[in-house]
């Protein structure tokens, strides 16, 4: 693609904590934490973006999960979770309480049309790659938007994942992050969390030499439907694992669990309840303290 550049994040990013106050008391693991750059500390950004946090905390505190008996994990389920040699996350919904396309595309003025194509992509009723290309069509951002978005919009990390990756990598299990989202996006949650850059699968946007959008890498296996069951298995045969997790929210987090791909699917419902989703998971989880509790 002549003329065409992607565009790779360079930003430092710090953490910090936002504390929010829902109907029932919070536990330490469920505090947001928030990729921020120094530059993002201005005190009218600070009042307003908590309120989101408050918002994607109500969804799982109301969310209809004592429905399901997989909410409750069998024994082979959990020897299957304590014994993973590798574990993969969604990061939209999942590692992160938003949706990454959906905050560039309010972020750009596109926000309404694009949230309602994400729905249709999160519940498989339309294929990834129609969805993916009808949102970015919708966006078109340019390059120095994406940036823009990243430094006034940081990525906010979802309560207790970085104390269960934490103790995952403290079991010597390898961690890593499989999204349909975009890499430009995700490289900074991933630089917080400890995550190496490699072990990040995820779409790249195209940018012509004056910023300009110009597509999406169609090579990434993350940009079509299928894509994450086939990252997963690549995964798993390139690292030689025995037993394989993948956690997300996703109708394409559900596809994963499959024969060379994982051996379980873990449906995380503390931001979005899909329940189609979630019926066909191996277990059904709200927070993270769950999983963490349950490992050696």
């Amino acid at each position: 693609m002549a003329g065409v550049i992607s565009a790779r994040a360079g930003l430092s990013h710090s953490l910090s904590v936002t504390q929010t106050v829902p109907n029932r008391p919070l536990q330490a693991s469920q505090l947001a934490t928030r990729c921020t750059s120094p530059s993002f500390l201005s005190a009218k950004l600070c009042k307003t973006r908590p309120l989101v946090v408050v918002a994607a905390m109500e969804v799982s505190k109301e969310a209809p999960s004592a429905d399901f008996a997989n909410r409750q994990p069998s024994k082979g389920v959990l020897e299957t979770w304590c014994n993973a040699d590798a574990v993969c996350f969604d990061v939209d919904s999942t590692v992160c309480l938003d949706e990454g396309i959906d905050e560039l595309a309010d972020f750009c003025g596109a926000g309404k049309a694009v949230a309602e194509w994400t729905a249709k992509a999160m519940t498989g009723t339309v294929p990834f790659e129609e969805a993916l290309a009808a949102r970015l069509s919708l966006i078109k951002p340019y390059l120095s938007q994406v940036d823009d978005c990243l430094v006034k919009r940081p990525p906010r990390i979802s309560p207790g994942i970085a104390d269960l990756i934490k103790k995952l990598k403290a079991n010597n299990t390898d961690v890593f992050l499989v999204s349909g989202g975009f890499r430009q996006m995700i490289k900074p949650v991933a630089s917080e969390l400890g995550i190496p850059p490699e072990n990040i699968i995820a779409n790249q946007l195209l940018f012509g030499t004056s910023g300009e959008y110009a597509g999406f890498d169609p090579t990434e296996p993350t940009s079509r439907s299928g894509g994450k069951a086939l990252a997963v298995q690549q995964i798993r045969q390139n690292h030689g694992y025995k037993t394989l997790v993948m956690i997300g929210d996703g109708a394409t987090d559900l596809e994963a669990r499959q024969p060379g791909g994982a051996d379980l699917f873990i449906c995380y419902a503390g931001v979005q309840m899909r329940e189609a989703v979630a019926a066909k998971a191996d277990w059904v989880v709200i927070d993270f303290q769950e999983l963490i509790s349950e490992l050696p």
